[in-house]
């Protein structure tokens, strides 16, 4: 199974798409996920993604009409003949009947497009602790999700130790990672290459590659990975003068690198 590594233009604040895309393809990275860009600009996203070689995951974030919301924004993004779909899915605050109806549309959406579709693990979404993310997959067999455990820590404040069975399903049904460590007390480590942050990078990368050995053990030919540091608020910054704690740049690479290495100790 090929681990295919993509680069989130979350972090890139500056530099138009143009530069973004070939500093991402001179990386080494294999595809760009975020959300579309504005209409003045698809043509343009689509000619660089061709001109660069990079394949393309799509975020959808829902809002409002939740169900009508994400139902348009995954037709646009079909459009872009994307890997898969990221779904920032539905809320927390929803009920659960409401919640079921807007999964068993957005898995009916994902039939009629025939492109996977991962909805996020994220705090103020349907999927934002291990217990309400467990309930809707046993309801929904062929329902699946981007594991974003960071948000998991944080709202559990701890490394989910006692979330075993949870946990199980979630990796069982996670077809996409987003690779970015957190902690108990917040969804992002200051630095993951610090000695401090040994013992919840390793959590991470386990479940990484408990992930990539349940896909590989169900045939999937590839599996995707995005290093998704953020920047402020996301990343740690001085008191009084903001400024970043470290290049979120370069800890992306990092991850990228360290997870990549450890993936090739196991599948090559």
């Amino acid at each position: 199974m090929q681990l295919l590594s993509f680069k989130s233009l979350w972090d890139m604040k500056t530099g138009t798409l143009e530069e973004n895309l070939e500093k991402i393809a001179e990386a080494g990275y294999g595809g760009v996920e975020f959300t579309l860009p504005p209409q003045d600009k698809h043509k343009q996203f689509r000619e660089l993604l061709e001109r660069y070689n990079l394949a393309f995951i799509a975020q959808v974030v829902t809002r409002d009409d939740h169900i009508s919301s994400f139902e348009s924004l995954a037709r646009q993004a079909a459009d872009f003949n994307p890997v898969k779909i990221v779904s920032h899915s539905a809320k927390d605050s929803m009920s659960y009947e409401d919640q079921l109806r807007f999964f068993e549309k957005a898995l009916a959406v994902e039939e009629d497009l025939a492109i996977p579709v991962a909805h996020e693990t994220h705090r103020g979404r349907a999927m934002f602790t291990p217990w309400a993310t467990s309930k809707l997959l046993y309801q929904f067999p062929e329902l699946k999700i981007t594991a974003d455990f960071s948000h998991w820590c944080c709202v559990c404040e701890s490394l989910l130790q006692d979330q075993a069975d949870h946990m199980s399903i979630a990796l069982d049904r996670a077809i996409h990672i987003h690779g970015r460590v957190g902690y108990a007390e917040g969804p992002q480590v200051a630095d993951p290459r610090a000695p401090e942050y040994t013992r919840e990078v390793k959590a991470f990368v386990n479940w990484w590659m408990e992930i990539c050995k349940r896909r590989a053990a169900d045939g999937y030919a590839v599996m995707t990975f995005t290093p998704e540091f953020g920047p402020p608020g996301y990343m740690h910054t001085l008191p009084f003068t903001n400024q970043p704690v470290t290049n979120v740049w370069d800890v992306n690479k990092w991850m990228n690198q360290f997870f990549s290495e450890t993936y090739r100790e196991v599948f090559e």
